[in-house]
This record gives structure tokens, sequence and C-alpha cells, in this order.
């Protein structure tokens, strides 16, 4: 008798997966993948509600590829708006990273624009970096699959976390701008700390010694949240009607999760399981065993499950911090019974660096001499909801300049009541220092910065390019905290 491998098991299992992945069949490497930018309409708690669509072929929101062929596909704009999509944590040439003004202009209605890079395996995503169209989930999952992926016999899920809103997006800046809505009871001062400091020498801080340094009080006027949502989404599902994964008695599954929130940390609840932590923001790391993990905006994480041998139900949560509200999915084996799950729970605290320092990169940056240090400053965040870089607001001005060939730390010191997923564009950068604490820690493209926290990472400019630096809270960027990365003359 022939064995049945799980993969093989796994085909034959119904699924309700809200966001179907392409086959690679449709991947050859001398076709075209036809990418569109569209509107579809999905319910959120019994309500239609009209959003935006990202479909590759036949439909599919998202698609998957094998690592080692090259990524050619049109993307084509059918909305009545400019729009661009960027590759978050691939490394394409800086022309075609979907940034207008730092890297190609805006698609125009019914424009299209071709694209071929290499792609760097991994659970990533695209998403609009046009105004504020994220919020309206102009987003999908891009997954990358290793070589080592496909041999993995085990079952894959890919999640999309979003927050959700009815209401406009440009409504709600306008109101957080004026000194409305949520933000306005907040009352930290934003550049507290930074009067009088000459701004003019935070750029260069070459041979600082980070160790020495104080490890920074905790900030009791936090802010956790300046935006209420109507819902939270996984696979564009509340958990009114959650999407149920039929998986294996006994079986392993490796969750591919990526938080598309707009303006939401939140955290991974397992419930009754046990997880490992392989993989962040698409790079392998030394697992790490939990039940509940920290993702901040933008992040990605990838947990492998190993499940009872029995029949059973076991919901997966994702709890977005300072709120009761939730959302998940549901994995059942056998002839496990579902049975309905609140949408709300018990109030889930601030996101914080605690696992940050337990993770290891599987490959580091090999052992290099550091070039220099740049000492950034996120700032800002007072009542007129203005935020910025070194206590300058902006969108593409250039923050620093590199060569190539440079080995650059970035050092951020987090001046606000708000956390800051920060993303660097077109590289990966591994985490080697928090609060004065030296680690050497994961390879990221989007590092969570808590309030008053100081967090390094280190980056090889390897690249050359203008590249996008800026927090990853929608709302945030689009009022002042983003700048770009600038390539002079190569070394």
């Amino acid at each position: 008798m022939p064995l049945i491998s799980r993969r093989h098991f796994i085909a034959g299992l119904s699924s309700t997966a809200a966001i179907p992945l392409l086959s690679r069949a449709a991947f050859a490497a001398k076709d075209q993948t036809q990418l569109t930018v569209d509107t579809r309409v999905i319910e959120v708690k019994g309500k239609a509600a009209k959003v935006f669509s990202l479909d590759a072929a036949r439909g599919k929101q998202g698609f998957n590829f094998d690592a080692g062929q090259s990524l050619r596909l049109r993307l084509t704009n059918r909305l009545s708006e400019p729009t661009l999509v960027h590759w978050h944590g691939q490394t394409p040439p800086t022309e075609q990273d979907g940034v207008p003004v730092l890297s190609q202009p805006a698609l125009k209605p019914n424009e299209s624009y071709d694209y071929d890079f290499e792609p760097r395996a991994g659970t990533h995503w695209m998403h609009s970096h046009v105004g504020l169209q994220e919020q309206k989930l102009l987003a999908a999952p891009m997954i990358v699959r290793s070589r080592a992926d496909v041999a993995t016999d085990e079952q894959e899920h890919v999640v999309l976390l979003h927050d959700f809103t009815f209401r406009e997006p440009e409504e709600i800046l306008a109101e957080l701008k004026s000194g409305g809505g949520d933000h306005a009871t907040h009352s930290g001062g934003g550049m507290s700390g930074m009067a009088g400091m000459d701004h003019s020498n935070m750029g260069n801080m070459s041979g600082m010694d980070h160790s020495k340094m104080a490890m920074p009080a905790p900030d009791a006027g936090a802010m956790l949240n300046d935006i209420t949502f109507d819902a939270f989404l996984a696979n564009d599902r509340t958990l009114d009607d959650p999407e149920v994964v039929r998986v294996e008695k006994g079986g392993r599954v490796r969750l591919r999760i990526i938080n598309g929130a707009a303006a939401s940390n939140m955290w991974v609840d397992l419930g009754g399981l046990e997880g490992e932590l392989i993989a962040v923001d698409g790079n392998e790391i030394e697992p790490v065993k939990e039940k509940v993990f920290p993702l901040g905006i933008a992040q990605r994480a990838d947990i492998r499950i190993s499940l009872p041998g029995g029949s059973g139900v076991w919901p997966v949560l994702f709890r977005p911090e300072g709120t009761q509200q939730q959302t998940g999915i549901v994995l059942v084996a056998g002839d496990g019974q579902i049975a309905r799950i609140a949408a709300e729970g018990a109030m889930a605290p601030a996101l914080d660096l605690a696992m940050e320092l337990k993770l290891k990169a599987l490959k580091g940056l090999a052992p290099e001499p550091l070039t220099r240090t740049e000492m950034v400053m996120l700032t800002g965040g007072d009542k007129d909801y203005v935020w910025g870089l070194n206590g300058k607001a902006s969108m593409h001005d250039t923050l620093f300049t590199v060569r190539h060939g440079e080995r650059i730390a970035i050092m951020m010191h987090n001046m606000t009541t708000m956390s800051h997923p920060m993303h660097l564009h077109g590289h990966h950068f591994q985490v080697v220092n928090i609060n004065g604490q030296k680690i050497e820690g994961a390879m990221r493209d989007t590092m969570l910065v808590p309030p008053n926290a100081m967090v390094t990472v280190v980056f090889d400019a390897d690249n050359p390019g203008n590249w996008a630096f800026h927090c990853h809270h929608v709302y945030h960027m689009n009022a002042g905290m983003m700048g770009a990365v600038a390539y002079v003359n190569a070394a």
C-alpha cells in the first residue's frame, strides 16, 4: 500500500480559506502575472462594505511563488484614483519599490506597470503606498516559498489581519489633525525631553557605546490606540463568522501571519496550543516556544503548531492591544464541534519587547566593522497630530545618506507616547540593542519601538537607491513620520 503524505492528506480536506493563494503552476518563468487593483464588497458584522482588492489571475487575493524564479508581473490600476503597490519585505531595484516620488509615479486610472525582480523567500505582503488606501484593505499576502518550505511535509495557512472602519480614512485623519477623535484625549508631549537639544548632531553617532546607556523608564502616559475601529478582520472575517481551517489529527500546521492593520499592534494567542515561532518578517530564527506572541503593525510571524492526536477545535485569536475586541480563525480536526467565540475578551495589554530580546537570527549579518551610527528620534504626537523624525515632519525628505558597501546602525529613540513600527524599504536589518542591552537579534524589515524605548538596528548598504524609512502606522506616516535613506556615490 502506498504511503500517503500529510500534504496529500491535507489536499483532500475541505477548507473555507478566505484568501486562497494562486497556484505556483501559474508562475512559469516565461509567463507574466497579471495583478489588478480594483474594488470589492465584503460583509462586516452583517453590513456591506466597499473596499479595495489586489487580485492576481482568476480573482485570487495575493499569491505564492517559489524562490529562485524571476517575479514578472504587470500591475494594472482599475480604480478611479491613482495608486501604487509596495512589495513589503522584498528588495527589488529602487525604481520598482512602489513608493510615489521616491521610486516611480503613482499609476493613474487604467495605467499599468511591469515589474521584474528576484523575489526574496519568506512571508511577505504587498500593499498600497498612496495616502490612506491601505486602511481600505488595499493589501494582500505575498508568500515566497524556499526549497526547504516546498520539501517540508506540513500544512500551511496564511492569515492576513486588518483593522476595519466604515468611516472614510481621510475623514478620520482630518479629525485627528483638527484636535478631535480619540487622540484628543491624549495630552502626551511628544517632544518632551527634546527641547534645547542640538538636532544637527543627531545623524553621526559613530563609536557610541550603547551598553553604557541608561534604560528608559516606562512611560505611564503611553497611549495604545488613537483610533476606534468597528471590527478586526482575519482573512476578511470577524468572529461572528470566522474562517474554519480543517487540519489533520496530530498533524503539523505552519501559520504565516501578516499584521496588515493600518494602526493596530496585536497579540497572537494560541489558547490551549503551544507553538514555535520559527521566522519573523520572512527571516528564520532559532525557534521560540510560547502560546502568545507579539505582532506589531506590518510585522509577520511564522508559527509552527503540532496538533494533538484526536479530534478537536482550537481557536487562534488575534487581540489588538488596548482593547477588548478580538478576531481569529478556528482550527478543526476530525469531528470537533465548533462553539461560538465571543467578539470581545479581556483587555489586551501593550506590546513590549520582552520576546524580541529572546529572538536570534539563524543567519544574521556577517561579522564586519560598523561604518557609523545614525541617531533617529521619533517625535511629535501633540494635539495637532503632527508626527516626525528628528523633530521634523516630512514625507520624502532625505533623513541621512549612505554609500554603497557601508554598514550602518540606526539608533531609534522614541520620544513620543505611542509605539511606532519602523520600516526600512529595500533592506533587512538585524536588531542589535534594546534599551542598552546588546543582543544578536532577529533579522527584520519592521521594528516596533515602544514609548521611551531605544532600539538599534544594523543594515548593510547593498541596494543603491532612495528608500523610504517610516512609521507603518498609516495615520502617523501620513501626518509626517516618514523620511528617506538616500545612497550617494559609491564608497
